[in-house]
């Protein structure tokens, strides 16, 4: 279990509450639906062992309820990530990406798949940053300097889909990132042409099954 800080800054001052980690990022994004401070005070600054008053609390809160101003601090304010979860992260994001292109990608050049050794070694040659965020919408960015080191190509699904007027608003931002093409009919659905790395396709259609509930039709095209 690794503890950390959680602070906000309201009424010009500082508030500051020990959680764990895990727990807090997990509740901050939905995850979880209730958490508890490690301590039951809220600091303003924990370092010196300062404790908010009542007073102060009541001022930039609205309440001295500590589940609640933990809620506010939490969702709102800032979670003080340690080296070691940064580093882990950074592991699991950069093996994700190697996994990635492992299944995905072939040298164009033999048509066999990269090994996870040299997709290793071109990702830190290369230098390449991976960002927060999902990996697909890193791909082509990643593809486009590993492309400097090795032959690299993406193996891609192409296919045209028909999504209706009543769930292009959620489902865009789902297919646009693959957009080739696309055509507004004139009763508001969409006509889009896409292209998706073959190894997150399956990925892909559940995403916009969820939002289409379904309705949304799909045609593979050949190239």
């Amino acid at each position: 279990m690794t503890n950390t800080l959680a602070r906000i800054k309201q009424t010009g001052k500082n508030f500051e509450i020990v959680v764990n980690l895990e727990d807090a990022l997990k509740f901050k994004k939905g995850e979880i639906s209730s958490i508890e401070p490690e301590e039951d005070r809220v600091f303003t600054d924990s370092k010196k062992g300062n404790v908010a008053s009542q007073e102060d609390l009541q001022k930039a809160f609205g309440t001295t309820d500590l589940t609640a101003i933990v809620i506010r601090i939490i969702k709102n304010g800032e979670i003080q990530l340690t080296q070691e979860y940064r580093d882990e992260a950074r592991s699991a994001k950069f093996k994700q990406v190697v996994d990635f292109f492992v299944t995905n990608s072939v040298d164009p050049q033999t048509g066999n798949p990269h090994t996870p050794e040299r997709i290793r070694s071109a990702l830190d040659q290369a230098g390449v940053n991976i960002k927060e965020g999902p990996i697909d919408r890193q791909i082509g960015d990643i593809v486009e300097v590993l492309s400097k080191i090795i032959p690299i190509k993406i193996e891609m699904k192409k296919v045209r889909l028909t999504i209706p007027a009543i769930h292009t608003g959620q489902a865009y931002g789902i297919v646009s990132q693959y957009k080739e093409e696309e055509k507004w009919r004139d009763n508001g659905d969409l006509e889009i042409i896409v292209k998706v790395p073959a190894g997150i396709v399956m990925d892909f259609y559940d995403k916009l099954n969820s939002v289409t509930h379904g309705s949304a039709l799909s045609e593979e095209i050949e190239e």
